[in-house]
């Protein structure tokens, strides 16, 4: 039983790791090694379009490298890493592709990290995806217990390849699947063609993730502004393509996730999405909504989990629409827009007057249940590295801050609850 100023059990959800891209070599079958040079001798050109947009700012980049040098390669060295885990309070967390959110240094081949999408050619997508998936089983070995590796996933190829990579990612000890937040010209995710690789992603109880960095930058020429308002809804999208197509329905032991892509939008998405199915006017002239048995809502809470990286003080005070267990906290470790290196000040500064107990869940539990972390194994590390909720600046007396947030909580979804909608910064901290 936990003490009220027991450390906490932090799990990060959204950390990266990858190898300097051209280290991914041995890992890559070598009929595609005569590809994998020529996408090597493109990388300075894109490095350099980049610059050109504004996407990279020479400035900061450089400061960043020489400030943090050291600690970078915490992004595929293993004894470094936990170093770095350490220093900020993390006990485990979930791994995605490219450390290097900078340059793309440690892209995997062919471009197939965050940037995966449906634009790839699929067979050197599949290629790119098994080599960084082989080597992310690998570096998760050295300390099982404190990782698990998301597998790249590039679900818009063949399917029996796709169901099979699955399998062997699972058996090589990867705990979850990322798949291309966009199809591009491919079946979108409420064709059925993806069924056997949902089926497959429960059966093996592996968490299916989006995450934010592809977008059609195509579209936005020099305009850097329209990529950042849009970057964050891509990877949400999937979300009502599986809800309203009955995926989540067909499929129970299926969970899916959003990363690196706030909370902040989903109370709306929420409340829109739940008035359409419970009857609102305009929902009624629409089609019946034959493939859902329950309201939006109650998919949200059973199977749906969103990996907030940052998690910012607005969308900690929407936390009762969202669900607290539905909240995942992440550092997104070794990115220059996380809380790395200073994740104990960014915790404190963030969490000082949320209470305890949903502090915990969103800081480490929930993450632990989703992706099957053994807690047993970790809370010794927990008790020897984690902040004490006194060190977040938590009073012991937690009474007041219950109170505080009472009337938020029991406003709850105020849709379903039928209370007054509460004013932020009147009665909500």
């Amino acid at each position: 039983m936990k003490e009220p100023q027991d450390p906490y059990l932090i799990i990060s959800s959204d950390c990266h790791a990858g190898l300097p891209t051209e280290e991914y070599r041995p890992y890559l079958d070598s009929a595609y090694h005569r590809e994998f040079d020529e996408f090597l001798g493109q990388r300075d050109a894109r490095v350099a379009e980049s610059t050109r947009l504004g996407i990279r700012n020479e400035t900061f980049a450089r400061k960043w490298f020489e400030d943090n040098e050291e600690g970078l390669r915490g992004g595929w060295d293993a004894a470094q890493r936990v170093k770095e885990l350490d220093g900020d309070g993390v006990a485990g967390e979930v791994v995605f592709p490219d450390a290097d959110a900078v340059d793309s240094g440690t892209a995997a081949p062919f471009g197939v990290g965050l940037g995966l999408s449906g634009d790839q050619d699929p067979e050197l997508g599949m290629a790119g995806a098994q080599a960084h998936n082989r080597w992310l089983a690998d570096f998760c070995s050295q300390h099982p217990e404190r990782h698990c590796g998301v597998a790249l996933l590039p679900v818009t190829a063949e399917v029996g390849k796709v169901v099979a990579e699955i399998h062997r990612a699972k058996e090589s000890g990867l705990g979850a699947l990322m798949i291309p937040s966009m199809w591009v010209d491919k079946a979108p995710y409420h064709d059925r063609c993806y069924d056997p690789v949902w089926a497959a992603a429960a059966e093996t109880g592996m968490p299916v993730v989006t995450h934010s960095g592809a977008a059609p930058r195509h579209e936005y020429g020099d305009h850097l502004g329209i990529y950042v308002s849009e970057v964050t809804w891509w990877p949400a999208r999937p979300l009502w393509f599986l809800l309203w197509s009955g995926v989540f329905e067909r499929h129970p032991g299926l969970r899916f996730g959003i990363a690196e892509s706030g909370c902040w939008w989903l109370p709306n998405l929420l409340w829109f999405m739940d008035r359409l199915y419970l009857g609102a006017h305009g929902g009624k002239k629409l089609s019946p909504f034959a493939e859902l048995k329950r309201p939006p809502h109650e998919y949200l809470d059973r199977q749906l989990f969103v990996c907030a990286t940052n998690t910012k003080r607005r969308e900690l005070a929407q936390r009762y629409e969202i669900g607290v267990d539905n909240i995942l906290w992440g550092s997104d470790f070794p990115h220059p827009e996380g809380t790395w290196p200073k994740t104990r000040e960014w915790l404190r500064n963030t969490f000082h007057d949320i209470p305890v107990g949903e502090t915990r869940r969103m800081l480490g539990e929930s993450a632990a249940e989703v992706f099957g972390f053994d807690t047993e194994a970790l809370a010794p590390l927990a008790r020897r590295i984690g902040p004490t909720p006194s060190d977040l600046g938590q009073p012991a007396d937690q009474a007041p801050v219950e109170d505080s947030w009472r009337r938020s909580r029991e406003t709850g979804r105020h849709w379903l609850t039928g209370s007054d909608f509460p004013v932020l910064g009147t009665d909500t901290p």
